[in-house]
C-alpha cells in the first residue's frame, strides 16, 4: 500500500522539530574526519601515560587470544606505535576520509571507520596465525597490531570503487560479478604489496583495502541529497 505523501507544510513542520536529527544525516560535513584527529591524539596521550604504568598493551594493542582483552579490537583502531605512524595514517585519513565524509553522514562515517579497522585488526592476527601453523609456509604470527591504517586502507577502497568515473564505467559495461571480485582482489593485493615494509601489516591492509572496494562498489555509505529529498516529499 502506497503512503501519503506529505505535505509541504508537514515536512517543514517535521524537519523544525527535529534539527538535531536534521543535522545528523545531512551529508556533506568534514567534521567526523577532524573529530577522528583529536581522537588520535587524545589516545596518543593516553598510550604515553599508560605505558608510564606498564598498561598500556592490554588497552590497546590487538594480541591473540582475542578473548583476553576483546576491547582492544576497538581500541586498537585508534591507537598507534608511535609519532610517525600517528602522522602518516593522519596525513592518509584527511586525504581518504574527507571525500568520503563529505558524501555520508557522520554516524555511518565513524561506524564504517571503527568496523572495518576491527576486522582489518582481527584478521591480520587470525590469518597470520592460521598460515604460521602450516608447514613450509614462511609466515610468522603477529604478536600484537595497532594503528588506522586497517581503516585508512578501507576509505581508500571506498573512495576508489564509488567515485563518479568507477560508476559511469559500471553503468555502460556490464561486469559480471565475479569480474568484479577478481579485479578488486587484484588491485588490494597490488597496493598492499606498494606499502610493505618492515613492521606492517600487510594482511590488515589488503583486508581493510578490499572491505572498502567492496563496500564503495555497492555505495553502503550513500545518502540522499537534502534537495533530493525535498522533492520526494512535496
Amino acid at each position: 500500500m502506497a503512503r501519503r505523501p506529505r505535505s509541504r507544510s508537514q515536512s517543514e513542520l517535521y524537519l523544525r522539530s527535529g534539527p538535531d536529527r536534521a543535522e545528523e544525516s545531512e551529508p556533506g560535513s568534514i567534521g567526523p574526519v577532524l573529530e577522528l584527529l583529536v581522537v588520535f591524539v587524545l589516545v596518543a596521550i593516553v598510550q604515553w601515560l599508560t605505558a608510564l604504568v606498564g598498561v598500556m598493551g592490554g588497552l590497546f594493542v590487538l594480541a591473540p587470544p582475542l578473548a583476553a582483552n576483546p576491547w582492544t579490537v576497538v581500541t586498537s583502531v585508534y591507537a598507534h606505535s608511535g609519532l610517525g605512524h600517528l602522522v602518516s595514517n593522519s596525513l592518509a585519513l584527511v586525504v581518504f576520509g574527507w571525500p568520503v565524509a563529505r558524501a555520508t553522514t557522520r554516524g555511518q562515517f565513524h561506524a564504517f571507520f571503527a568496523v572495518t579497522g576491527a576486522i582489518a585488526g582481527v584478521s591480520q592476527i587470525v590469518l597470520t596465525g592460521l598460515l604460521a601453523a602450516i608447514p613450509f609456509v614462511p609466515v610468522a604470527p603477529t604478536p600484537g597490531v595497532l594503528g588506522a591504517s586497517g581503516a585508512v586502507f578501507a576509505l581508500l577502497g571506498y573512495l576508489v570503487a564509488s567515485n563518479r568515473l568507477s560508476a559511469g564505467l559500471a553503468s555502460f559495461v556490464d561486469v559480471p560479478r565475479w569480474l568484479s571480485v577478481l579485479v578488486f582482489v587484484g588491485l588490494a593485493v597490488a597496493l598492499t604489496l606498494a606499502t610493505a615494509s618492515p613492521g606492517i601489516a600487510l594482511v590488515a591492509h589488503f583486508t581493510g583495502l578490499l572491505v572498502g572496494l567492496l563496500a564503495g562498489r555497492t555505495r553502503i555509505l550513500a545518502v540522499d541529497s537534502p534537495s533530493a529529498s525535498a522533492r520526494t516529499t512535496d
